[in-house]
C-alpha cells in the first residue's frame, strides 16, 4: 500500500529526490576513500567537494518537504512519521560529510596492511546505508517490504563491527605501526567509517517503528 495519492504526487517526487542524494552521497563516499587509501589525494578531495554539495541540496530538498508537508495540509496522520524520517535520514548525509572531512583535514597515514580492512570496512558502511534507502523507498511504496530491507541493514552493521574490531586489532598489534598514536588515529578513523553504518541501523530502528504504526 503506497502512502501517497495523486494529490501529494509532488511532495513524493521531492521525498525519491531527496533518497537519491542519499545514494549518490554513499556512493562517492565509497569512491572517496577508496582513491584516498590508493593515494589518490587530488581525485579524493574532487568527490568530496561533490559531497559537500550535494549535502546542501539535500538540505533543500529536506525544507522543501517539511514545507509542503505543513503548508498544503498533506497526509496528517503520517506527517510527523514523515518527516521524523527525513530528519533522521539527513544524519547519515552529516555523517558521510564529515568523515570525508576528517581524512581532508586530518590526512592520516594508512599502512598498506591495512589498506584492504580499510577498503572492505567502507564497502560495508556504504551497503548499509543503500539497504536503508531501499527500506526507507518500501515504507512509501511497498510497507511491507520495510522489514527484509531493514534486517539487512542490521546484517551490515554487524559485519562493519566486525571488520572494524579485525582492523583496529591489526593496527595495536602490529610492529609496522610504531608510534601509538598513529595506533590511535587508525582505530579512529575505523569508528568513523562504521559510525555510517551505525547511523543507518539507528534510523532502521526509528523506521521500523514508523512501519508498525502504519501497518495497525
Amino acid at each position: 500500500m503506497k502512502l501517497f495519492s495523486s494529490k501529494t504526487k509532488e511532495v513524493e517526487t521531492d521525498i525519491d529526490k531527496y533518497l537519491e542524494k542519499i545514494e549518490e552521497v554513499a556512493m562517492l563516499f565509497e569512491l572517496a576513500l577508496k582513491d584516498y587509501f590508493e593515494g589518490k589525494i587530488d581525485r579524493f578531495e574532487g568527490k568530496y567537494k561533490e559531497i559537500d554539495n550535494l549535502e546542501s541540496e539535500a538540505d533543500n530538498l529536506r525544507r522543501d518537504i517539511k514545507y509542503k508537508l505543513y503548508s498544503y495540509l498533506l497526509i496528517p496522520d503520517a506527517r510527523g512519521d514523515v518527516l521524523g524520517l527525513i530528519e533522521n535520514l539527513d544524519n547519515v548525509i552529516d555523517v558521510a560529510k564529515k568523515v570525508a572531512s576528517h581524512f581532508s583535514i586530518e590526512m592520516p597515514i594508512v599502512f598498506p596492511f591495512l589498506r584492504d580492512d580499510f577498503i572492505e570496512l567502507t564497502e560495508i558502511a556504504v551497503k548499509a546505508v543503500m539497504e536503508l534507502v531501499r527500506a526507507a523507498r518500501a515504507f512509501f511504496k511497498d510497507i511491507a517490504m520495510v522489514n527484509d530491507y531493514i534486517n539487512k541493514v542490521y546484517f551490515w552493521e554487524h559485519e562493519a563491527d566486525q571488520v572494524e574490531d579485525t582492523l583496529k586489532r591489526k593496527a595495536f598489534r602490529s610492529t609496522e605501526i610504531e608510534k601509538f598514536s598513529v595506533r590511535v588515529h587508525m582505530r579512529y578513523f575505523a569508528e568513523r567509517i562504521s559510525l555510517l553504518a551505525d547511523e543507518a541501523e539507528s534510523v532502521c530502528e526509528r523506521l521500523s517503528v514508523y512501519a508498525i504504526k502504519r501497518s495497525v
